[in-house]
């Protein structure tokens, strides 16, 4: 995405650009912590996912932090509603250094279970689908028996080995319950059989890509919650951003024809921030280094920065 000067405009109030979490009060916590997680290096296809967290955050300064109501809500007072999200407390920890291979897993999970000493909730920006290990087990800490799991994701990720297509596998064989674990947008082929057969043994429930066509994301994030959540531990939520259709995501080297709208995609994301059961989430999946000149992939990437903050605002 090309670097581009942006106007000052101080009625107009940019996104991004958060303190460090040690800039926190004793004894403050933040509504969101971020952390760039940028792994790459087991990805099943060349990549630059490393790229990515950096190119969110120069995106995010695109966009202003400001919720405007619809229509019904401002019918008496147009305007009033608005909800301002730079008054939420949000703090960016910066990157995990070297966040692939055993020590950089271990170094991520340390980090997210740090920061979720002072924050509601941990937001990981990937990097490939492989961060999703350590940043769910970081935040689950020793309630992994309890945990579920929600991912947005055109694949399964059951894969044999360690890759950024094994997370849902690897975080099963650490002790996660398959029962309470939800998939959404999986589609076809973009799978095998033998890990759709895979999934359906262990008792992973699965959306289909296609059933989401004429329902609220709302209502289907929903019954997710209800299923990864039902024991009463904590919700680690996966946003494969290649789950998307390729028009909305080419900078996603696993996206195709006839995945989610980026509409869609948002809703979900905000959906799911809303449930105080969701203490952490991952962006993965983007390489920003392949992106179109105009930066769809990575805008809607930080799109979801701040539509998971809006959900995480709304609680």
């Amino acid at each position: 995405m090309a670097d581009v000067a942006l106007s000052n405009d101080p009625l107009w109030p940019r996104a991004g650009d958060w303190p460090a979490p040690e800039s926190l009060d004793p004894g403050a916590s933040a509504r969101l912590a971020l952390l760039g997680v940028p792994a790459w290096r087991t990805s099943l296809s060349p990549t630059n996912a490393h790229t990515t967290p950096a190119a969110v955050r120069q995106a995010l300064r695109r966009y202003s932090p400001a919720l405007v109501p619809d229509r019904q809500s401002t019918a008496r007072e147009p305007g009033r509603d608005t909800v301002d999200l730079g008054e939420q407390v949000v703090v960016d920890a910066g990157d995990i250094v070297e966040p692939d291979g055993p020590e950089g897993e271990a170094r991520t999970r340390a980090r997210v279970a740090e920061l979720l000493e002072r924050a509601e909730t941990v937001m990981a920006i990937g990097g490939d689908n492989s961060v999703t290990v350590a940043t769910a087990l970081g935040a689950y800490g020793d309630r992994l028996d309890t945990a579920g799991l929600i991912t947005i994701d055109a694949h399964y990720d059951l894969r044999d080995g360690v890759s950024n297509g094994s997370p849902v596998r690897r975080l099963v064989e650490a002790g996660l319950d398959p029962r309470r674990i939800v998939q959404i947008g999986i589609a076809d082929f973009a799978n095998s059989a033998v890990y759709a057969r895979r999934a359906a043994e262990l008792g992973i429930t699965v959306v289909h890509r296609d059933e989401l066509h004429g329902r609220r994301p709302a209502d289907v994030m929903a019954e997710a919650l209800e299923i990864a959540g039902a024991a009463g531990g904590p919700v680690h939520f996966d946003i494969d951003v290649d789950a998307c259709d390729r028009s909305v995501v080419p900078g996603c080297p696993a996206s195709m024809p006839g995945g989610l709208a980026a509409w869609e995609l948002r809703a979900l994301v905000r959906a799911a921030g809303r449930d105080p059961r969701v203490v952490s989430a991952d962006l993965a999946e983007v390489d920003a280094s392949v992106d179109t000149p105009d930066g769809r992939t990575v805008r809607l990437t930080a799109l979801c920065v701040l539509e998971f903050l809006a959900g995480v605002a709304a609680r």
